[in-house]
């Protein structure tokens, strides 16, 4: 399913599993991780968003959410956010060929782009019996070589580098989108804002000894 499997705010403890084993897996030719992230690399907090362009939720994250948590955390310098796909091809099926588009949009340094493009149109593209067409007509939109992306979406490598990335969200415990690993712990589903104020806030305080941006300490 692509609703969150949990409505709490509580973060899930994630024993003896790692998403680095993830980050390494996906360090491919095809889009580094360094391509899809957003902040410093010396931030003191790292998020993994396990998402899936194909889902509404992630769509209301991507849309409401995460504007106000770049402005707030990651252009302040205390997160550094890591783009990782989790395509839940069972029930979209679209989503992984979306996945293969933002990481070839990646190759061509515009990931964040694409990423938002996809989200801006999923009402447009998602329904479509062949979603192709549309996906690359985005080059335009999107100011990429349409030669370069119809090279790298035809690589095997793009779609083995998609299955990397899902394979090490699952192993990281994820089941449904969009996850966030923050620091050794899952946050499950599109929480509001101040769910992930709260989280980032604490995160950041316990690892800095600082207040976070609600201005309660860390624990």
């Amino acid at each position: 399913m692509n609703h969150p499997s949990k409505q709490s705010v509580s973060m899930t403890i994630v024993l003896g599993l790692s998403l680095m084993a993830t980050a390494v897996a996906a360090q491919t030719t095809v889009a580094p991780l360094e391509s899809r992230s957003k902040g410093s690399p010396t931030a003191p907090v790292t998020v993994y968003e396990m998402s899936d362009f194909q889902c509404p939720y992630c769509k209301k994250f991507a849309m409401e959410t995460f504007p106000q948590l770049e402005r707030d955390y990651i252009r302040t310098g205390k997160v550094r956010w890591i783009f990782i796909n989790f395509p839940l091809t069972s029930v979209h099926a679209h989503a992984s060929a979306a996945a293969e588009l933002a990481l070839c949009a990646a190759k061509q340094r515009a990931f964040w782009r694409v990423h938002d493009l996809l989200f801006q149109h999923q009402e447009t593209w998602a329904p479509l019996k062949e979603a192709g067409p549309f996906f690359v007509s985005l080059a335009d939109s999107a100011g990429l070589s349409k030669k370069t992306l119809l090279s790298c979406l035809e690589t095997p490598a793009t779609l083995t580098a998609v299955r990397a990335d899902a394979e090490g969200a699952a192993r990281s415990g994820a089941t449904s989108t969009p996850t966030f690993y923050i620091e050794g712990g899952l946050l499950e589903g599109a929480q509001p804002p101040e769910v992930f104020r709260q989280v980032l806030d604490s995160v950041y305080g316990a690892r800095t000894g600082r207040k976070g941006k609600s201005g309660r300490a860390g624990r």
